[in-house]
C-alpha cells in the first residue's frame, strides 16, 4: 500500500500538475483571444466610418433644404379655410345666432360675410346649401325694409335678386338674413344657424 501511494507521488513529481495548469492556462488564453477578435471585428473600418459621415451629411443637407422650402411656403388662407377669388372663407360646423355669429368671426379676425359679386354669391350658395341655413352679414335691424351688411354699405340692387320667392317677408320681426336653399330669406336674429367668415388672402409670391 505504502508503495502505491509512493507511486503517486512520483506521478506528481514527474510535473503532471503544471501540465494540467498549461493547458488551462492556454485555453484561457485562446477563449481571451476570442474575445479580443470578436471586439476588434465589430470596430467599423475607416470606410464604413466615412460612408456612414456621408450619410449623416447628406441627411443633414436634405432636412436643411426641406425647411427652406417649408419657410417659403406661403398659405393664403389659414387651415380649415377656403380660398376662392381673393379671399378666404370659413364655414362653420357648429350654429349660433346672428349676433353671436358676428362676434365668433371677428374673433378669427374676420367678419361674418358680405357677398359683393355674383360669382361670390353662386360659390357661398352652393357651399351653404350642402351645409345647410346659414347666416350672411346682412340685416334691416337700424329700419325696417333697409337692408345694410356688417360693413355699412347697403344692399346694391343687382344682388335684390337672390331674396327666395315671397321674401323678405319680415314675419314675426326678421331682420338677419340667412343662406337658405337656393336663394336668400330673412330669419329672426335669436334663430341659431351656421354661419361664414370673410377674410382677405394672404399676398404670396409671384410663383402662387
Amino acid at each position: 500500500e505504502r508503495a502505491q501511494q509512493m507511486g503517486c507521488l512520483g506521478f506528481l513529481d514527474r510535473g503532471h500538475i503544471p501540465l494540467v495548469l498549461q493547458l488551462l492556462l492556454l485555453i484561457l488564453f485562446a477563449g481571451l483571444l476570442v474575445a479580443i477578435v470578436i471586439q476588434v471585428s465589430k470596430i467599423p473600418s475607416s470606410e464604413e466610418l466615412q460612408w456612414e459621415q456621408t450619410k449623416q451629411e447628406k441627411m443633414y443637407r436634405d432636412l436643411s433644404q426641406l425647411k427652406s422650402e417649408v419657410d417659403s411656403l406661403c398659405r393664403r388662407c389659414p387651415w380649415d379655410w377656403t380660398f376662392f377669388s381673393g379671399n378666404c372663407y370659413f364655414f362653420s360646423k357648429s350654429q349660433r345666432d346672428w349676433h353671436n355669429s358676428i362676434t365668433a368671426c371677428q374673433e378669427m379676425g374676420a367678419q361674418l360675410v358680405v357677398v359683393r359679386s355674383h360669382e361670390e354669391q353662386r360659390f357661398l350658395q352652393q357651399t351653404s346649401k350642402k351645409n345647410g341655413y346659414t347666416w350672411m352679414g346682412l340685416s334691416d335691424l337700424n329700419k325696417e325694409g333697409a337692408w345694410y351688411w356688417l360693413d355699412g354699405s347697403p344692399l346694391s340692387d343687382s344682388l335684390e335678386k337672390y331674396w327666395n320667392k315671397g321674401q323678405p317677408n319680415n314675419i314675426g320681426g326678421q331682420d338677419c338674413v340667412e343662406f337658405r336653399n337656393d336663394g336668400w330669406n330673412d330669419a329672426k336674429c335669436e334663430e341659431m344657424k351656421l354661419w361664414i367668415c370673410k377674410k382677405s388672402a394672404t399676398t404670396c409670391s409671384d410663383k402662387w
